[in-house]
């Protein structure tokens, strides 16, 4: 492996791989790397053909831990370390699950509606498993309807967004014919599944493990017996390596222009890191970034196309915005930051996010706030102050 690259691409998820494919098509030298064990990204994960990689220098498995110059990654890997050098450099790093807390949510069997899609494609039995999936957003259907097709039983969706929300947004998909028929076919997948609109969990029973989920739709309450709870409320950009690499940030995302370049020159964005906005919009904006990346410009029917999803991405946002009845789920006692056990009722007698780390160390376990920091957001308006490398946990031999 060389290490100076026309192009480097962190991340192989949709928008990396377009990135890719468009900068390697204009005569660059491309690296593409990715902490996954194979390209795909969450959304293609176990699905990307070998044919269907670019043949591009694929660095997997590899995190980029630091940026300690202009042009310059520290990589780890896992049989070492090393510096790459780029002259142009597409961030493709994605998104997260937002995860907001609640009584139980830290039992055995309650995951993330992503991740346990994630878990069943690695390999998890899911067949005969009793699923309730809860939270927010098209991603339910989606991974309701993987679970169902793989022998779950669906006891319910729980949509907290409201019924003349949902309804609204899918009136839309009209000018979409593509996601139109993919909508349809997700409802057709789960007819006779439960799907309730106004509804979200409000406390997870089991001793040991998850055994029943209380949900709680307008003022009614019940409890719903099951062996798995997917729950998910939307996604959160992966901004870590803009923010140490000072890309501007704006509404909880990177800022780039026209053309995916980010506030830092020759640094370019694109996907999920620059606003939700599903696949369709990762992919565009991935080929305008790998054409600008590369030196070329992209053509005026890939920026329409882009501006089309876009604004599809902003009903998304307004239709499944998360409602204020969310931030009741949470008691004094639910445990906020799971790695280092610290109460939502600690926390929330700190006056912000710096002074939240310090007394109590919320934010300072192994997830380094990934999880309790995108909550801390939402239920206390907090946002993190700084991002510091090494961006990812590393070893004392990289450092």
């Amino acid at each position: 492996m060389a290490d100076r690259f026309d192009v480097v691409v962190v991340g192989a998820g949709p928008a990396g791989l377009a990135a890719s494919r468009r900068a390697l098509a204009s005569g660059a030298r491309v690296a593409m790397l990715d902490d996954n064990p194979a390209a795909g990204g969450q959304i293609w994960r176990g699905m990307v053909a070998e044919r269907d990689v670019p043949a591009v220098d694929r660095m997997m498995s590899a995190r980029v831990v630091a940026a300690p110059s202009a042009g310059r990654l520290s990589v780890e890997f896992p049989q070492g370390a090393a510096d790459l050098e780029y002259g142009a450099l597409v961030l493709a790093t994605g998104a997260r699950e937002r995860f907001l807390p609640f009584p139980g949510w830290t039992l055995p069997n309650v995951a993330g509606a992503g991740g346990l899609q994630a878990l069943a494609k690695g390999g998890l039995p899911v067949k005969g498993k009793r699923v309730v999936v809860a939270g927010s957003g098209p991603l339910l259907l989606a991974v309701a309807k993987y679970l169902r097709d793989h022998g779950a039983t669906i006891a319910a969706i729980a949509e907290q967004a409201t019924h003349p929300a949902v309804v609204g947004f899918a009136a839309k998909l009209v000018a979409q014919p593509k996601k139109l028929m993919q909508a349809m076919q997700l409802r057709a997948g789960l007819a006779g599944v439960w799907y309730l609109t106004s509804c979200w969990p409000v406390r997870a029973v089991g001793d040991g493990e998850l055994e029943s989920v209380t949900l709680r739709r307008r003022d009614t309450q019940w409890t719903e017996r099951c062996d798995y709870l997917a729950c998910g409320f939307g996604l959160v950009p992966n901004l870590e390596l803009a923010s140490v690499l000072g890309c501007r940030i704006e509404n909880g995302a990177v800022a780039v222009d026209g053309q995916q370049q980010t506030s830092v020159a020759h640094v370019y964005a694109a996907g999920e890191a620059t606003g939700i906005g599903g696949l369709d919009l990762a992919i565009v904006e991935g080929e305008i970034a790998g054409l600008a990346a590369a030196g070329g410009t992209a053509e005026r029917a890939l920026l329409a196309e882009r501006d089309r999803h876009r604004r599809f991405a902003a009903d998304l946002e307004r239709a499944f915005a998360l409602r204020a009845e969310l931030r009741e789920m949470v008691t004094d006692d639910t445990l906020m930051c799971r790695c280092e056990d610290v109460t939502f009722g600690r926390v929330r007698e700190c006056a912000g996010w710096r002074e939240a780390k310090l007394h109590t160390r919320c934010g300072m376990g192994p997830c380094q706030g990934r999880v309790c920091g995108a909550a801390a957001e939402f239920l206390l308006g907090w946002h993190a102050e700084s991002v510091r490398p090494p961006v990812f946990p590393a070893r004392i031999s990289t450092l």
